[in-house]
């Protein structure tokens, strides 16, 4: 990934790491590209804060991210076409990273369960995950933005994520796949 210094195009609103609030961060801002993953980035700014910008919001950071977050969202709509499959739910959270981990929370191992039920005109969806520790500053954001994956599944009229500390999360809990993208090996 290129680490070239990007200047902010226009104001956007980010999610500052790993405390949780957000803010408005102006125009002209200097930002190193930390992660780029599932159509958000993780930035660093002059002052070594980290951010993440929200792939709605790629075009503040140049042409080249904009049709990175375009590509990455044409996929993943292309992946979940089709009837209501609980499978595309699973499919859907691959494309939620933490963002200062460069692995999906499902290779995390942060989603214990997906269950969905019928409703009228659809389903119901219920994620109970967890946080690699509870106080993450970053939890509101991440239930978020599986909710918001839940809901871009076909079918899907409902979705409701529940966050949960027992079993706490270890790492023992992480595919192969995220060992290895990790370093651990």
């Amino acid at each position: 990934m290129a680490r070239e210094p990007i200047i902010l195009i226009r104001d956007v609103e980010a999610t500052f790491i790993p405390q949780g609030g957000v803010a408005v961060v102006p125009a002209g801002t200097w930002l190193v590209m930390q992660q780029a993953l599932g159509g958000s980035f993780t930035l660093m700014t002059e002052r070594g804060q980290l951010i993440r910008v929200d792939g709605k919001d790629a075009d503040a950071l140049g042409l080249q991210y904009l049709a990175e977050a375009q590509a990455t969202a044409s996929a993943r709509a292309a992946s979940l076409e089709g009837p209501f499959d609980e499978q595309k739910i699973w499919t859907a959270l691959k494309d939620v990273f933490d963002p200062e981990i460069p692995a999906s929370i499902v290779e995390l191992g942060l989603v214990y369960s997906v269950v969905s039920e019928p409703v009228e005109g659809g389903h119901q969806v219920l994620v109970h995950m967890t946080l690699t520790a509870p106080g993450c500053g970053v939890g509101p954001m991440l239930v978020e933005d599986v909710k918001r994956k839940c809901l871009s599944v076909p079918g899907v009229k409902q979705a409701e994520v529940e966050l949960v500390f027992d079993p706490p999360w270890d790492p023992s809990r992480m595919s192969e796949a995220a060992r290895l993208e990790l370093g651990m090996l």
